[in-house]
């Protein structure tokens, strides 16, 4: 199955695909969505693909490349390190792909008693930071997730999924 790809027109270079599901009609605002997060945090260049995907493709991802069994939510893949901005600690160039199971969002949406629009956002941010280089595993969870909960609040009225059509 050939995954289906949207590249919005004006944002430099997000692009989403899908796998393993139908591309939702929201993933342009998705794509805007990731480009000015990574904008309003100082990275002039960036460079993101996100594969939205269900829980037997992330598992699939998950197994190959964490050597991890089961689905998780998110997965990231930075391509590089550059240097810093001072906004966010994002590197001036971001490049990366991300990876988020719909089926493990909706869970987590449930059991956190959030929105699923909060909880993409969540996923999204998160996939971000690693993307830029940030880590939670290896004494900086604290202060990335701390990061990462106020990029959330800052773009909390940027609507994803419940948008009005553009």
């Amino acid at each position: 199955m050939r995954p289906e790809t949207i590249r919005p027109k004006g944002a430099r270079a997000a692009e989403v695909v899908a796998s393993g599901i139908t591309l939702p009609r929201w993933s342009s605002r998705l794509a805007r969505f990731c480009g000015a997060v990574l904008a309003d945090a100082g990275a002039a260049e960036w460079e993101v693909a996100v594969l939205l995907c269900d829980d037997a493709t992330i598992a699939s991802l998950n197994s190959r490349y964490r050597g991890k069994e089961g689905p998780t939510d998110v997965l990231s893949f930075p391509r590089s390190a550059r240097p810093r901005s001072p906004r966010f600690s994002f590197p001036r160039r971001v490049e990366g792909d991300i990876a988020v199971s719909l089926d493990t969002l909706r869970r987590n949406a449930r059991e956190l008693r959030v929105g699923v629009e909060e909880e993409l956002k969540r996923l999204l941010v998160h996939g971000l930071l690693h993307c830029a280089g940030l880590d939670h595993g290896r004494g900086g969870g604290g202060a990335m997730i701390a990061r990462q909960e106020a990029i959330v609040r800052a773009f909390a009225g940027t609507r994803i999924i419940g948008a009005r059509r553009n």
